[in-house]
């Protein structure tokens, strides 16, 4: 058996997680910087709770997630108890890839970090249309 061709073979997490890293460094000021304070997270796949939270059916429904208070809603008298954090799964994100067979994966990973951190931001869809080109 010859090995795969590395075309052929599905992005790894470090791999989502490299581009994750590269969306969030492309983003416009004055977003830039306050972004790389969420934490990003790479999984597989979301864990039954979160999905069993979310009402969801299927855990191929939910590609990315925000867990945090966005900065809407924060008062600087707020104690942190924990990180904002951006968690993509791998699995649902190349089904999606797979599914649409016309985007770039690079592309679809930068649309699913930057919809979430609109969750972060309290952005409205037309701030994400001016930062996200898949809006267009």
């Amino acid at each position: 058996m010859t090995n795969p061709a590395p075309s052929s073979i599905a992005p790894s997490l470090a791999l989502i997680e490299q581009l994750a890293h590269e969306a969030v460094s492309t983003l416009p000021e004055p977003f830039r910087e306050p972004a790389t304070h969420v934490r990003l997270r790479i999984e597989e796949f979301p864990d039954d709770e979160m999905v069993e939270e979310l009402g969801l059916n299927d855990p191929f429904e939910l590609t990315g997630l925000y867990e945090g208070i966005p900065l809407t809603e924060k008062s600087v008298s707020d104690q942190p108890t924990r990180p904002d954090v951006i968690w993509l799964f791998r699995r649902p994100i190349l089904d999606e890839w797979a599914d649409r067979g016309n985007v770039s994966i690079g592309d679809l990973v930068t649309h699913v970090v930057i919809h979430e951190l609109a969750h972060h931001f309290g952005w409205s869809d037309e701030d994400i249309a001016r930062i996200d080109p898949w809006w267009e």
